[in-house]
């Protein structure tokens, strides 16, 4: 299990060998890399700049990674979430899950990833190539994905 907030690039491949190793309780590894886009809008953007809490964003994203440790039967979890200035098509954000099973990998993942759009403490700027910018707020089906896993955790093997 770990969380990394990091202005460095990330090797999924090499975060994904990291994870596992040669664990033999791992039959399922979900991944997702959340990158820069182009674009917002239709507006061209030159870059996003991400500010954080030092110690604050670690501790929380530390408390969600252990909830869904709690609901699902993970084997091993990584959340690295970049900061500082990035460019359209530069690495934000890599989520591992890994668990015996895929179900409980998939839905880890998904629970990550949806508390990661709408609740995470992080600041998101975006700077237009036409020189204006903008501070980014969660969209609203970030949060209605987010409130899908307010049921009971399930902790079931598959």
């Amino acid at each position: 299990m770990g969380v990394r907030v990091q202005s460095e690039d990330f090797d999924v491949s090499a975060e994904i060998s990291g994870l596992t190793g040669a664990r033999t309780d791992v039959g399922a590894v979900v991944t997702f890399t959340g990158t820069v886009r182009g674009s917002a809008g239709g507006a061209p953007i030159s870059s996003m700049t991400l500010e954080h809490y030092p110690g604050m964003t670690e501790a929380e994203l530390a408390r969600v990674e252990a909830e869904a440790n709690a609901r699902w039967p993970l084997s091993a979890s990584l959340i690295i979430h970049r900061i500082g200035e990035l460019h359209p098509s530069d690495n934000i954000v890599l989520v591992i899950t890994a668990s015996a099973h895929r179900h409980a990998a998939f839905e880890a993942a998904e629970f990550l990833m949806d508390y990661l759009k709408s609740q995470a403490p992080f600041w998101k700027k975006e700077e237009r190539t036409d020189g204006t910018s903008n501070w980014v707020d969660a969209r609203e089906t970030d949060t209605a994905a987010l409130q899908r896993w307010q049921k009971s955790p399930t902790k079931a093997a598959e």
